[in-house]
């Protein structure tokens, strides 16, 4: 089986580190040039400091600096010491160089490790004073922590250790660029349409994503069968492969991680998620486990690449019309009543800021631009049958308002044209103008799907459920009192 996104390369590496748990970071020989130029940075801003490669059990008081790239939930065990009382831990993963990263756990009271878990959280930079050293038993350690390439760990105590929060200045460029470099070979992940295509050959396997992220979804609270609170919260991303996917996060770490991320604008690479297949929704999912790091805007070639596709698809509209979504989606039109014009959409829209909910209504109104007579390749996207990927081939009116950049799509296109994809295709140029001007100006019902966009000019984006001519009766009843005043939308 091949490992997806991984291309072959005749560049110069190296690995610099102890291989321990296999968690040693490849590097290119400009990474190590660029490492070994800044390690007096590195020195200076860390003189009392003991880098997290030079560790060991014998240290006496040892203090160290990094950057947190990982961190677990709070959470409480029984007490095997007291019975009917809870002992509680974390543990969180600490970086100080593009090589080197170790895992830190802390166990204790309840009230000591709930105020040191919530003091800092992934992103920030951090001293630890006098952690123990221990030697860590790789296969039971790495079997729910991230693997790292130390051959020991950190355990904190509530009487020795001391935790502190760096602010950015003292931290240094240097240290918070750590925090955009992948922890595995930048070049080790799946793409997501592979992931589909393996299918439930993947279920229950640990791999490494590198994707764009599109939405990320409201956290969602419960409380489980023995009384705990849970959480959940879904993301969907997307790449050049598939253009959704659910990344499900079960843990307030990467809940608040990912309550971060800015939908179409951000790039993560998930090191070590697990692969599922839910039969529920008969798709592939990742789930982010306790083993999971993922790196934020990644800094590397490949990440790069997808930003690309991420700046080409938001200039594309691809994913703004969400024709993926749609074509999933069933609406029944006759339980949307509400009229509006387009001034009120426009005020609907502001007033439901920050809520993830769209808006669904009716309009009446003129169609003021239809750009069917343009080029054809600016009109129909061909899109792969199994994946939906788009594949590229070599007057004076007072108006209320005109909602700009509406979508139609697939069917809904087909029904208000009334003529199919091929149809459509064997018209003229004069025909397509003819068929443009049928509907241009001409009073349409149109039941619409709107929802912020900030990607869009207007900060608004409207997707068409359904247009047809309105009977004129009827717009006449639903504007009386409204006034005369003229409706448009473009598209």
């Amino acid at each position: 089986m091949r490992t997806a996104g991984r291309a072959p390369s005749a560049a110069l590496s190296a690995t610099v580190g102890p291989q321990a748990g296999g968690g040693g970071v490849p590097l290119s020989l400009a990474d190590c040039i660029f490492f070994c130029k800044n390690k007096m940075a590195y020195s200076i801003s860390a003189q009392n400091f003991v880098a997290l490669s030079d560790l060991h059990p014998n240290l006496a008081r040892p203090s160290i600096i990094g950057v947190i790239i990982g961190k677990t939930d709070a959470k409480g065990f029984p007490d095997r010491r007291n019975i009917g009382s809870e002992r509680f831990t974390f543990s969180f993963t600490i970086r100080d160089s593009p090589t080197y990263f170790i895992n830190v756990h802390s166990w204790g009271r309840e009230e000591y490790i709930r105020s040191l878990s919530e003091s800092f959280r992934v992103g920030d930079c951090v001293t630890i004073e006098n952690p123990l050293v221990q030697t860590k038993e790789t296969e039971k350690e790495e079997k729910f922590n991230p693997p790292t390439p130390s051959c020991y760990k950190l355990l904190l105590s509530e009487n020795h250790s001391v935790v502190k929060i760096c602010s950015r200045y003292e931290a240094g460029t240097q240290l918070l660029s750590l925090l955009h470099l992948p922890v595995k070979d930048r070049q080790d992940f799946y793409s997501l349409g592979d992931i589909v295509a393996n299918g439930q050959s993947l279920d229950g396997r640990i791999i490494n994503v590198l994707a764009a992220v599109k939405f990320v979804g409201e956290p969602k609270y419960f409380i489980t069968s023995d009384k705990r609170k849970g959480q959940r919260c879904e993301v969907k991303l997307y790449d050049e492969t598939e253009m959704s996917f659910p990344m499900i996060c079960w843990d307030n770490e990467s809940i608040q991680l990912a309550q971060s991320w800015m939908p179409r604008d951000t790039v993560i690479f998930a090191s070590d998620v697990r692969i599922n297949f839910d039969k529920f929704r008969n798709c592939m999912t990742a789930t982010v486990i306790s083993k999971t790091i993922i790196t934020t805007n990644p800094d590397t070639p490949e990440a790069n690449n997808m930003f690309s596709f991420v700046k080409e698809t938001a200039e594309l509209g691809l994913l703004d019309d969400e024709i993926e979504d749609q074509s999933k989606e069933s609406i029944n039109l006759q339980s949307i009543v509400d009229i509006y014009t387009v001034e009120q959409v426009k005020t609907k829209a502001v007033q439901n800021q920050g809520k993830p909910e769209p808006i669904y209504g009716i309009i009446y109104a003129y169609l003021s631009t239809l750009n069917i007579d343009n080029n054809a390749s600016k009109i129909i996207r061909n899109r792969c049958s199994r994946c939906r990927y788009v594949v590229n081939e070599t007057s004076n009116i007072y108006h209320t308002g005109t909602l700009y950049s509406c979508n139609l799509s697939d069917s809904i296109a087909e029904e208000t044209l009334d003529c199919t994809v091929q149809e459509f295709l064997t018209l003229t140029e004069g025909q397509k103008t003819a068929l443009k001007w049928h509907l241009l100006l001409e009073r349409s019902k149109i039941y619409f799907k709107g929802f912020l966009s900030p990607s869009s000019r207007t900060g608004l984006r409207v997707n068409l459920l359904s247009c047809k001519l309105a009977d004129p009766v009827e717009a006449s009843q639903n504007f009386s009192g409204k006034g005369k005043k003229l409706h448009c939308m473009s598209f």
